[in-house]
């Protein structure tokens, strides 16, 4: 075997970079996960995450996962509501027969933090290693040595990147970088919404919703433990984040900024600025350019956002990453490859060309929610579905 006696350092312990460790655990692999949040109990942000059939389950399922899985996802968080700016429902899927799992067109829904504490169960003991904020690495005989923020450095004979959108290892492989969308999206969540934001609360009823005005949208979801997580998206320059003015740790603030930006569309909406935690988070989305390509590397490579990241406009990102991490296992522990730098080769080339085809998919989108006529395009793409 490829992996034979070498070990791997897996960067990142999000979804992809968990299932990883567990899929090549199970192969007899040594691998360790640096994360850099100080432990287990660190909260997990984001909406919940929908899993596809042939991507995020499919990793669950060769991981061995899907049946936990079946008694942790969220029934019900699939179902959505479309409706335009002053609240009224236009599309809604909370009324048909319910799916369920072996469906083609079922994405089940699952809280961020009980899919990560799934992962991190299933793994062997101290497989984490907790505070490890990655900060560089150095070639060392045939493989790294990285070193992190809190002093320590270790060895490893592979790396595997999946530290996301940010990644600092990525430079390490390629000098490509992500271009701006021309999309940002403003992200608040409001605690206990039954009470903080009881009209939203009804009208989402566990599921989530898609609010389009023109060129403007409200995207939101329900959460596992009650919350509504949000995100005023809209089109704006680059650098609009940081010279707008907003102070985003003052609700009254954001509200009147929401106010004036959103006019037109429905009181109801304001009980979701006024009570949200602060600080609000503007979130640039970034994606990184469709024919990308580097140099393959015997011992480094990534997956995950670290790789491509994409706008969230199809529901690809943490399924990409799962994908990522399965596919990049069999290349390197079946017995199909002479050696790991054809091994990472095959799975890079494959891993490229199925994320541009997901980032086109997600651009596309990204554009037809933020144009003009974006509610009736959503209804009509919805409905052919």
């Amino acid at each position: 075997m490829l992996l034979h006696n070498k070990q791997v350092a897996v960067v990142g312990g999000g979804p992809g970079g968990l299932i990883l460790a567990k899929l090549l655990q199970l192969r007899g692999i040594k691998v360790k996960v640096y994360e850099r949040d100080a432990d287990k109990n660190a909260r997990v942000q984001g909406s919940p995450l929908d899993m596809h059939k042939n991507s995020g389950m499919a990793a669950l399922r060769a991981a061995g996962l899907d049946e936990v899985f079946r008694h942790n996802f969220m029934p019900g968080a699939d179902r959505k509501l479309i409706v335009n700016e002053r609240a009224e429902v236009f599309l809604s899927d909370h009324d048909k027969p319910e799916e369920n799992f072996g469906h083609d067109h079922f994405r089940p829904e699952i809280d961020r933090g009980m899919l990560r504490k799934i992962l991190l169960n299933s793994l062997h003991p101290e497989t984490v290693v907790w505070d490890s904020h990655f900060i560089l690495m150095e070639k060392e005989s045939e493989g790294w040595q990285l070193h992190f923020r809190n002093g320590n450095t270790v060895y490893a004979d592979i790396v595997v990147a999946a530290d996301g959108a940010n990644s600092k290892i990525r430079p390490y492989l390629t000098d490509v970088k992500p271009f701006y969308s021309g999309i940002t999206m403003l992200e608040g969540n409001v605690p206990n919404a039954a009470s903080r934001a009881p009209q939203v609360n009804e009208l989402i009823r566990g599921g989530k919703i898609m609010a389009f005005g023109k060129s403007k949208n409200l995207l939101l979801g329900q959460k596992g433990n009650g919350d509504i997580g949000f995100y005023a998206s809209l089109k704006v320059p680059e650098n609009w984040a940081a010279n707008n003015g907003l102070n985003y740790s003052d609700n009254a603030r954001v509200l009147n900024w929401f106010k004036q930006e959103y006019a037109g569309w429905s009181s109801i909406w304001y009980e979701l600025f006024a009570n949200a935690e602060t600080p609000f988070i503007p979130r640039r989305i970034y994606c990184m350019p469709l024919n990308q390509t580097w140099r393959t590397q015997p011992n480094l490579t990534i997956l995950g956002d670290a790789a491509h990241v994409m706008p969230p406009f199809a529901g690809e990102g943490a399924n990409m990453a799962m994908l990522d991490a399965l596919e990049l296992c069999n290349c390197l522990t079946r017995d199909k490859y002479p050696t790991l730098h054809e091994a990472i080769a095959t799975y890079e080339t494959q891993m490229r060309h199925r994320a541009a085809e997901a980032a086109r998919e997600s651009l596309l989108n990204g554009e037809r929610m933020h144009s003009e006529t974006a509610l009736d395009e959503m209804l009509s793409m919805f409905k052919s579905h």
